[in-house]
């Protein structure tokens, strides 16, 4: 029996000390990506990079295409194949790892769950997902939320693990991706 070895993620640590504790494992990232691809088996063996970052970096690349000067969990970048090269590449995720640490601390998260999160928010951004519109938002949250599940980690956007947290379009808990 033939068994698919899953979406290729290539992993980047761009931070002084690339043993900074509380990074992902590649198995980690690798567990969460297939994960999150499991809804979209025609991207299953598409390969994308992760990229750990520094709150410069973060901040600069944020300003560079969000037009926001600060620092963020994650950024998504899409790959845009040329017309008629059909690659297998999904594109690239940017996390602040000082971010996402902080954010942990802060929501009272593990932080090898917070990372799972941004990966798989990361990820829907990279499949066309988006929270711009309230309905798009919703139906986002929601396959973060069954994702997540499968992955033993509660609802990220849960007051008590039970109960969803409701959104404004102003400073929420929503990952910016």
């Amino acid at each position: 029996m033939n068994i698919a070895p899953g979406p290729v993620v290539d992993l980047q640590i761009a931070l002084d000390d690339a043993s900074t504790p509380g990074l992902p494992t590649e198995r980690e990232l690798s567990r969460w990506t297939k994960a999150a691809l499991a809804h979209h088996p025609d991207k299953a063996q598409d390969e994308l990079t992760i990229r750990l970052v520094s709150e410069d970096e973060s901040r600069s690349l944020n300003r560079d295409y969000r037009g926001k000067d600060n620092p963020t969990n994650v950024l998504s970048f899409p790959f845009e194949a040329p017309p008629g090269l059909d690659i297998p590449l999904l594109g690239d995720l940017v996390i602040c790892h000082e971010v996402v640490t902080r954010e942990a601390l802060q929501q009272d998260k593990s932080l090898a769950d917070h990372y799972a999160h941004m990966v798989v928010h990361g990820i829907l951004h990279l499949l066309g997902y988006d929270h711009i519109e309230e309905v798009e938002a919703d139906e986002m949250e929601m396959l973060e939320r069954t994702i997540l599940a499968s992955l033993g980690i509660a609802d990220p956007y849960g007051l008590s693990g039970t109960e969803c947290a409701p959104y404004s379009n102003d400073e929420d808990m929503r990952p910016d991706a």
